[in-house]
């Protein structure tokens, strides 16, 4: 059976008790003048003072694309949720951005907490997460762009610069 989701037909199978499809279907419609992303982030909670910076510069960068014609003549639509500082709420929130707001690609995840609680999700709904900001290393996904420094290129240049 067919059903429409955000304007993008998607397969419902007896693995999706949901009806949002299945792990491979999208509700992602890029048809329009728009392109929904999502952005999860601490809007509220013990780290929320220092993700602030990071919500704004978002914001201002899809202010500044759209201002220049957008991505290939297409506007981008930010779709915010708080994270709230919990990795629990971080995941259930990916979910959210992918499986009801159906954005096209999700930002955020300031903690390595929130990141691997998000993995799961990306991973099972083969949806798309920029993560960022520095990681620990030792994790791979294709479902994650990793833009941070890792140890190797932190710490030990570092570590290196002191000794010297």
């Amino acid at each position: 059976m067919a059903l429409a989701s955000c304007g993008a037909p998607v397969e419902q199978t007896a693995d999706s008790p949901s009806g949002t499809g299945s792990s491979s279907g999208t509700c992602v419609d890029t048809s329009g003048s728009s392109i929904k992303i999502g952005f999860v982030n601490s809007l509220s909670g013990t780290m929320a003072i220092s993700e602030k910076t990071v919500s704004d510069a978002l914001h201002m960068a899809a202010d500044e694309i759209n201002a220049a014609g957008g991505v290939n003549g297409k506007t981008l639509d930010v779709v915010q949720e708080d994270g709230a500082s919990e990795p629990t709420i971080f995941a259930e929130k990916a979910e959210k951005l992918i499986s009801q707001d159906c954005v096209a690609a999700v930002f955020g995840g300031w903690t390595s907490a929130s990141r691997k609680a998000m993995l799961p999700v990306f991973e099972e709904k083969d949806s798309l997460l920029f993560y960022p900001v520095q990681y620990e290393g030792l994790e791979a996904s294709p479902n994650i762009f990793y833009t941070g420094a890792t140890t190797n290129q932190q710490i030990i240049p570092a570590m290196d610069y002191l000794k010297s």
